[in-house]
């Protein structure tokens, strides 16, 4: 306390001129319409600056927050587009709704994501409790990144589609022409188009989408593009496509997972007749 009292002691002058200055400020300002309102409008302007960047700092921390928020609503927003598409069959017979493929759709966040293996997954921050099943498919605005495998009260692990064990059903859209997209573990912006017959007039630039005839995935989402087509050396009667993959893995943050509600049907129906199911 001593030592306080001696530094004021030593710093009065200072003080004292600091203070006659504010007195004189003040003063000025209180009696010369000009000077106050150019002194008002010059503090209003910084604290408006402060309290802008005090918002600004508030609003970036709260990014995440918000950005669930919006997949969440986006999620909802697809079911409810994906509900109010029905795909007339070739009489063009309005279909029974028991006969519509009926699809759930919900969001959540990548947080850990693998890129430099052979088998990749990715591990999402929603689980069981929140309503994520095994066999759910996950994809972004850019286009399909994989499948969930397992699920946790609060978590979830995917397959990625940069997993050599996955297969997705996919079609070339301009076409209809089906096969499977596969990565082959070496390129992570790139995949394989699989069993697509040698008469098939495939070009560079053709969107691949899926092709819905999995219990994973609707038909649509877009997967990528491709970027070249050579006529498979192993077996000549298939081409060798390569698709350029529409989504970025090295910057996933937030997903949406599509259920097929009645994907454990279709599932058990495909295991009683030995059939392979290509998720």
């Amino acid at each position: 306390m001593l030592r306080i009292l001696q530094f004021l002691y030593r710093v009065r002058a200072f003080l004292l001129f600091i203070v006659l200055e504010v007195v004189a400020i003040w003063m000025i300002v209180s009696n010369n319409s000009p000077q106050g309102a150019a002194f008002f409008n010059s503090s209003n302007a910084v604290v408006g600056g402060v309290l802008k960047k005090q918002a600004d700092v508030v609003q970036f921390f709260s990014l995440a927050d918000a950005n669930e928020a919006l997949v969440e609503e986006n999620a909802w927003v697809r079911g409810q587009l994906m509900a109010s598409q029905v795909i007339p069959d070739s009489l063009e017979i309005k279909l029974d709704s028991s006969l519509q493929a009926s699809f759930e759709f919900r969001g959540a966040r990548v947080i850990a994501n693998s890129l430099r293996f052979s088998q990749n997954y990715l591990t999402l921050n929603k689980g069981a409790k929140h309503g994520i099943k095994p066999g759910m498919g996950v994809f972004t605005s850019q286009g399909a990144v994989g499948r969930i495998k397992s699920v946790s009260e609060n978590y979830s692990v995917a397959f990625s589609l940069l997993n050599t064990s996955l297969l997705v059903s996919s079609k070339i859209k301009s076409s209809d022409v089906f096969g499977s997209v596969q990565w082959d573990g070496r390129n992570s912006s790139e995949a394989m188009l699989l069993y697509v017959p040698r008469h098939v007039k495939a070009f560079k630039g053709d969107e691949v989408i899926t092709s819905g005839f999995n219990a994973v995935f609707p038909e649509g989402i877009l997967i990528g593009k491709i970027s070249n087509v050579a006529v498979n050396e192993k077996d000549p009667n298939y081409l060798s496509i390569t698709v350029a993959l529409s989504a970025d893995f090295s910057k996933l943050t937030y997903v949406y997972l599509v259920e097929n509600t009645r994907f454990e049907e279709l599932d058990s129906l495909y295991r009683q007749s030995e059939i392979p199911n290509e998720y």
